[in-house]
């Protein structure tokens, strides 16, 4: 009996994952690369106002970073990265903007917890999660960083799921190494 029940918990298991590949796999759209325009987007902020991305195009670089949950442990660690080197974005010229699925209240809770002197945009749905083409991982929303140049275009993009502070690090130094 405890062969059977363990052979069709295997075989539930399988069926679960290969509807998760599924799932993920049409939810996602095409993935932007550098060279592609950013999509024209809205979402509400962590103030509940809402944010056109049109309207800082041209204005600002944008440094978009798509992170899985408000409060968890690497997401934490990416946002108090970007924070640490909010004054370095700034000066660079840049806006660093956090999006995920969590809601505007979460957002304004995880902003004031840490103190995150950045934009945090909810995207209930994923919608824009999808517009950039951004992969579920690990049963999550994906963590990938986007920076737009003047013009709308992504100039550089990084993916790493379980290194937060490394988005920050890496999209500043390649902000950086542009300006000169």
């Amino acid at each position: 009996m405890k062969n059977i029940t363990l052979k069709i918990a295997m075989l539930v298991l399988a069926f679960m994952l290969i509807g998760f590949c599924r799932i993920s796999q049409a939810q996602s759209g095409k993935q932007l690369q550098v060279g592609d325009n950013v999509p024209n987007f809205t979402l509400h902020n962590q103030d509940g106002k809402l944010f056109n991305v049109r309207d800082y195009i041209g204005k600002k670089v944008l440094v978009i970073y798509f992170y899985p949950k408000d409060e968890s442990m690497v997401c934490t660690k990416e946002a108090c990265a970007f924070r640490d080197s909010f004054n370095e974005f700034t000066k660079a010229g840049a806006m660093v903007i956090g999006v995920n699925g969590g809601t505007v209240e979460s957002h304004e809770e995880f902003q004031q917890h840490y103190k995150l002197p950045f934009t945090l945009l909810s995207d209930p749905g994923n919608k824009v999660y999808d517009m950039f083409g951004v992969q579920n991982k690990l049963f999550m929303s994906g963590r990938e960083t986007f920076v737009i140049d003047l013009k709308g275009k992504i100039v550089y993009t990084h993916e790493a799921m379980l290194q937060g502070k490394e988005h920050s690090d890496d999209a500043l130094a390649f902000i950086k190494a542009a300006k000169k």
